[in-house]
């Protein structure tokens, strides 16, 4: 008797709670007015529920297929009511994480007997970025600023053109020309599907380019340079790729990359082992194959949630280039406490064989750091890093931007956050000289500020402290 009581009373409780929220929405659900029907027949039925149509509203360039493509239902698809709704707040989840949207909301638009209607309403981001481009060269910037003066002498500037959804089928458009610091042209298209059933994607791209500047070594932990009133470094690489995304949360790539690079004689007379065998140019192909895992609540900031990255790449097949090469990382993030969040991270890489030329032994520092060690490089051919940080949100709002020539403005978050974090890591160097964070623990800690803002930008501000004694602040931005 009590088990056809709680079938029978929660499919009435939900019809009824069901039937004031779509109420509550009225037009305020449906672009244009649109106001939501709710017609209900036998609703105290335990049999499931279809879903009959889902409804796109608010997309003017983003194909309907590659919004259903994020979706974790589909038409046709029976379920119990209390199922279908439950998987609302999951849909809008995995389309903001595509980054198209500013905003997406998933309700149901009519239930009539037992079929359901569901509406998709998104608002587009902008995509196409035509704009001038100034960025310093250096690791970070504290580097820059403090290390170097802020050099303008260390900037790369000139124009980017970006299109984040090219043709509506979430694919991106790089364009980048590039003078300053470096004299380079990249271009870069990624598309994450060509095929119709939406899982095989390729991407393409190539970059050249040429520095008057050349980190020749590194010592006493911190980079090495030289400079020229000529060009010294020229760089050229293309790169093809295959991506297999079997489902939503998975994505394999598969890809070639073929590298050549070229200094002048005067960077071989401060470092003979910059390139193997006092060789002044290097060409070689690279093959690999990465598998990346997301079930993050928000991709650019994540507050819940798991990720993880593998890779295996083999560098070059003879003796003037051989890196086997293996990396992974993962990270976890899961609510302590209201507007509180504890977040880990762990990060490891062996190269083979061990002795590698200077241009293969970058390792810690450059694009993965341990926090308070930011003025220094580690290099070597195996190590890691484990982070470790509580993070509590202390303000949150959002704001909208004034409407031009009919579009309805850009509602632009705020939200800043507190944190207290620490680090550790380790790089194995069998021959780090005069390098001494080689081959050692590495501890730090402190306390920071994340601001998250327009279009998921990040601006950490971090007072750090290290084992050697050194603490300062620290600026990163994402």
């Amino acid at each position: 008797m009590g088990r056809v009581f709680s079938k029978y009373h929660i499919g009435l409780i939900i019809s009824c709670l069901l039937g004031l929220q779509l109420l509550a929405q009225d037009n305020s659900a449906s672009p244009g007015g649109e106001t939501v029907s709710f017609e209900r027949t036998n609703t105290g039925h335990a049999s499931g529920f279809t879903i009959r149509n889902i409804v796109i509203a608010g997309n003017r360039k983003t194909k309907p297929v590659i919004i259903l493509r994020e979706i974790p239902f589909t038409s046709g698809e029976t379920m119990r009511l209390q199922d279908i709704v439950g998987q609302f707040d999951n849909a809008r989840r995995l389309l903001m994480n595509t980054a198209l949207f500013q905003d997406a909301q998933v309700t149901l638009k009519s239930i009539v007997d037992h079929d359901v209607d569901v509406l998709v309403t998104v608002k587009e981001r902008w995509y196409v970025f035509p704009m001038p481009y100034f960025k310093p060269v250096d690791r970070n910037l504290n580097e820059w600023l403090v290390k170097h003066d802020g050099s303008f002498n260390r900037v790369n500037y000139g124009v980017k053109l970006i299109d984040n959804n090219t043709t509506g089928f979430n694919d991106k458009l790089q364009i980048w020309m590039l003078n300053g610091y470096t004299k380079q042209l990249s271009f870069r298209y990624d598309r994450l599907y060509i095929d119709h059933r939406l899982r095989w994607g390729a991407n393409i791209g190539f970059s050249t380019g040429k520095n008057r500047e050349v980190n020749y070594n590194t010592i006493r932990n911190k980079q090495a340079f030289l400079r020229a009133d000529r060009y010294i470094r020229n760089f050229t690489w293309v790169k093809g790729e295959i991506t297999f995304r079997p489902a939503i949360k998975t994505i394999h790539r598969f890809g070639l990359m073929v590298t050549n690079e070229n200094v002048k004689d005067t960077i071989l007379d401060l470092n003979p082992n910059y390139f193997k065998k006092n060789s002044s140019y290097l060409t070689f192909p690279e093959l690999y194959y990465g598998l990346s895992y997301s079930d993050l609540d928000f991709n650019p900031y994540p507050t819940k949630g798991y990720a993880a990255e593998f890779s295996i790449s083999q560098r070059g097949f003879n003796k003037r280039s051989h890196v086997f090469q293996v990396m992974t990382k993962a990270s976890a993030y899961w609510p302590v406490a209201k507007h509180t969040f504890a977040a880990m991270s762990g990060f490891g890489i062996i190269k083979a064989p061990f002795k590698q030329p200077y241009f293969s032994s970058r390792l810690l520092g450059y694009d993965d750091f341990i926090q308070g060690y930011e003025y220094y490089v580690i290099d070597g051919v195996a190590g890691g890093i484990f982070k470790a940080a509580l993070v509590r949100e202390l303000f949150s709002t959002k704001f909208r931007t004034p409407a031009y020539k009919g579009h309805g403005g850009c509602i632009t978050p705020l939200r800043v956050f507190g944190k207290i974090y620490g680090n550790a890591g380790y790089v194995y160097n069998e021959n780090p000289g005069a390098n001494s964070l080689s081959n050692k623990v590495l501890f730090s800690g402190g306390i920071g500020l994340d601001i998250l803002t327009f279009y998921d930008y990040t601006i950490k501000l971090e007072w750090t402290f290290n084992q050697l004694g050194q603490n300062g602040l620290f600026l990163h931005h994402k």
